[in-house]
């Protein structure tokens, strides 16, 4: 019982101040799931992160499903998801009804402003984490090869980012895995 509201604290903290979607929501849930509760180490964690971002649906439900399914089965998946959407549900009607009588009013527009370069900041920590953890596992050669190859794709080459996430987790399942002693 102890796990399941655990479970329900940690993604209900998550659904109430992932302001901003799927994106802001992620530094939050491997916040919960790796550091406050340590159910999963952060290398599992990106593995979670990059196979959900495959799969189409919102993120943090998505991860919130599969943390909530790990640690405590089926009635955890159904609470981590329940917790996750039920503030979002809650809020957006309660915001929605309040926001729209004052969406012409300067202070309403430069919160939502305000909220996005916070996001931005978030994203780019985790991303910062996931890099260094990429440089221990492939070195930086790979990890600069590999991040220049991403962005060439889905910004200048225009192919779906799930494509080249798809071919990323390919890579790694097909090269060779360094053994202990190696020296190459």
């Amino acid at each position: 019982m102890a796990v399941q509201k655990e479970l329900f604290m940690a993604f209900f903290r998550v659904g109430m101040l992932g302001y901003g979607g799927g994106p802001a929501s992620i530094p939050l849930i491997q916040k919960e799931a790796v550091e406050t509760y340590k159910w999963m180490n952060d290398e599992e964690f990106s593995d979670i992160l990059a196979i959900g971002n495959t799969l189409p649906g919102p993120i943090a439900t998505k991860m919130a499903g599969y943390i909530g399914y790990r640690v405590a089965g089926v009635t955890g998946l159904i609470n981590a998801i329940a917790a996750s959407i039920v503030p979002t549900v809650v809020l957006m009607i309660a915001l929605l009804v309040s926001l729209a009588s004052f969406r012409e009013y300067a202070w309403v527009q430069g919160m939502t402003q305000g909220v996005m370069p916070v996001v931005a900041v978030m994203l780019g920590v985790l991303t910062w984490g996931f890099i260094t953890k990429a440089k221990g596992d492939l070195g930086w050669p790979a990890v600069f090869l590999l991040t220049a190859a991403s962005v060439f794709l889905t910004e200048l080459a225009g192919i779906h980012p799930a494509v080249v996430i798809a071919a990323l987790i390919v890579f790694v399942l097909v090269k060779p895995v360094k053994k202990a002693g190696d020296t190459a």
